[in-house]
């Protein structure tokens, strides 16, 4: 199926009715949005849809306007290699991370290690059954760490669900590891405030510092207590990662009173989530910068001490945003694309009802230098093609594809699947290849689709929350340049600097 002559992306119309404008109320005045589904150690449960909701599906599907249920269909310029299913961990597939011939693969109940020297047939190293969402996971050296954001009774890979309301309970940073890739040991653990959603690696030679990202707290919560506006910075000695510790707790949203700072969300900012921490940072060390997705806020902030990090700029877009997720430096560092994760990762959002500003990205241009520069919005990004009311579908991880003078991306969309769009003109953005499959159900929203997709030394990497880990390879003469870049390691929230 072509790309240009897609029928989907003129006529698919599902979502139209009244449900889904339904739909669209509720997003609009529910509170603030879980980052992503949550279910502790089990799958997110599927919602079923109503009888008109299902029976547009199912009616989409028979006239062509959607793929058939699990169809595979893409662009002309990107090719499926492989998919490689889920095997001894069956719980959500989450985040990427790469090393030389090795791509790592996060799991709500552990992680996979894959040798990926020859992409089109992916050879599976290692499994380490170790749980809690997310499980968010990168690398340096010999060193994998591990996110854990689910309230557990001990910091071991035995370790149960337990309410947070208990003291004894823990969440935060593991530390592995890897030089010996077919069996990592677990080396440290590090308790952090609110947990570990995600986290970002600033690395240095002797050490590595991780910033862990971590919200909602609660004053039920014995270590998650309000107003938690800020990050939990941990120190990594590489040479004796038994020693990680927590080192600061910078605040990025000084504020008084019990909520501290940031964007107060609903009811003032109504369907906007309020910012009680951050969900992703972005940190680009060659040029000192990080970017925050933080709930109500986006933020651009110096790491030039990383143990000290200082916000340059704070924006909010309190009309379209409803939970900010995620950051990307372009190349140049002149630019930013914010995502934003409306319904939480688990809305059918990719309808004509909801529209092209809502659950999309959000570009903003780095206007101006040093401690004055300024994130000045642009426009707003969101795939071309409607998904159904079954198909959870939004805004999620992606990566740069490094051709100079360029701007060009590869991104998740759950279950819209995964898109390579050019943002090289801010103002207008637009898609030049896709992949995606059909819904996984027709009378439910089972959550499912690409998490993460990522580009690493020539190829598409994506990790279906459902159906395993996918290869893609794309060839087109946009991005054909990007086949020369070669790296040793890649964690997407630690951007390299590929042409210095």
């Amino acid at each position: 199926m072509t790309l240009l002559n897609d029928p989907r992306t003129r006529r698919r119309r599902l979502g139209v009715a009244a449900a889904a404008a339904g739909l669209l109320g509720a997003l609009l005045t529910a509170g603030p949005a879980a980052a992503t589904p949550d279910p502790g150690d089990a799958p997110a449960a599927p919602e079923r849809v109503s009888k008109s909701e299902a029976a547009d599906t199912k009616a989409a599907i028979a006239s062509g306007e959607i793929p058939g249920q699990d169809e595979i269909v893409h662009s002309d310029n990107i090719e499926h290699l492989v998919n490689i299913p889920k095997d001894a961990l069956p719980g959500t597939n989450s985040d990427l991370a790469f090393q030389g011939k090795y791509a790592f693969a996060g799991n709500y109940d552990g992680f996979r290690i894959f040798d990926i020297s020859n992409p089109k047939a992916p050879k599976t190293v290692s499994q380490v059954l170790c749980p809690g969402s997310q499980n968010d996971i990168s690398v340096s050296g010999n060193l994998l760490f591990l996110s854990t954001d689910s309230s557990r009774s001990d910091n071991s890979c035995s370790s149960t669900t337990q309410p947070a309301t208990e003291k004894s309970s823990w969440e935060g940073m593991k530390v592995f590891d890897i030089s010996d890739k077919a069996n990592p040991k677990y080396v440290a653990a590090v308790e952090t405030a609110c947990g570990s959603h995600t986290h970002t690696l600033v690395p240095e030679r002797k050490n590595v510092y991780v910033y862990v990202s971590s919200y909602s707290p609660s004053a039920t919560f014995p270590d998650c207590q309000p107003p938690h506006d800020g990050i939990s910075v941990i120190k990594v000695p590489r040479s004796a990662p038994e020693k990680a510790a927590v080192v600061n707790f910078p605040v990025l949203f000084p504020g008084e009173g019990p909520d501290g700072g940031g964007n107060p969300g609903g009811p003032t900012n109504p369907g906007v989530s309020k910012t009680t921490g951050c969900h992703d940072i972005t940190v680009l060390p060659s040029k000192d910068l990080a970017a925050g997705a933080c709930m109500g806020d986006g933020i651009l902030f110096s790491i030039e001490d990383p143990e000290h990090p200082k916000v340059i700029d704070q924006v909010q877009d309190n009309v379209n945003f409803a939970f900010w997720h995620s950051a990307t430096f372009n190349q140049t560092a002149d630019k930013v694309v914010f995502t934003d994760e409306l319904g939480g990762g688990s809305g059918a959002t990719c309808s004509e009802a909801i529209g092209p500003n809502r659950g999309a990205d959000g570009i903003y241009d780095i206007v101006g230098k040093g401690d004055d520069s300024k994130l000045v919005f642009r426009s707003y990004f969101k795939i071309p093609r409607h998904q159904a009311d079954t198909e959870n579908c939004v805004a999620h991880n992606g990566s740069i594809i490094p051709v100079k003078g360029k701007d060009l991306m590869v991104q998740a969309w759950y279950q819209g699947g995964v898109s390579v769009w050019d943002f090289t003109d801010s103002a207008k953005p637009k898609e030049i290849a896709y992949f995606e499959r059909g819904p996984l159900t027709t009378d439910a929203i089972t959550t499912g689709g690409s998490w993460s997709a990522y580009y690493y030394n020539g190829y598409i990497y994506s990790n279906d929350i459902a159906k395993g880990l996918d290869v893609l390879k794309i060839s087109d003469r946009r991005t054909d340049p990007a086949k020369k870049v070669r790296l040793g390691e890649l964690n997407v929230q630690t951007q390299p600097d590929y042409f210095d």
